[in-house]
């Protein structure tokens, strides 16, 4: 609960910082931004080592294929990624490429899920025999 308070907190920091900044040198507000959001994203990092621990605690106790979990942790890190990077491009006035970018964050998660959806028909087939 007190994390969410520090990275509101460097969010805010941040924000502020790049108001600031854009009104005196409009190119550097940028740089700032992405700094800010690098630390957040750092930040959050961190705590990822807390979600792991839950994820293996699942593993250990429900016998779930591995390979496939580790392409469910890929597939949320693509889009989680995709997602941050998208949003600087915005921020940065940039749109277009932000959309190109979310396209193809879509295209390596469903390239990444493929293997789940063979097994899922697989799984479909087998139950039908």
């Amino acid at each position: 609960m007190v994390e969410i308070f520090k990275i509101i907190g460097i969010a805010l920091a941040t924000t502020i910082t790049v108001i600031i900044v854009k009104q005196t040198k409009p190119e550097l507000a940028i740089f700032v931004g992405v700094a800010g959001s690098i630390i957040i994203f750092l930040y959050i990092v961190n705590l990822l080592e807390q979600v792991f621990d839950v994820f293996n605690y699942i593993l250990s106790s429900t016998h779930i294929d591995s390979e496939m979990f580790v392409i469910l942790l890929k597939i949320v890190g693509v889009g989680y990624i995709t997602e941050f990077a998208s949003n600087i491009c915005i921020d940065s006035g940039n749109t277009a490429i932000a959309s190109k970018l979310q396209l193809a964050g879509k295209l390596i998660i469903f390239i990444l899920a493929i293997p789940i959806i063979t097994n899922l028909i697989d799984m479909i087939v087998r139950l039908l025999e």
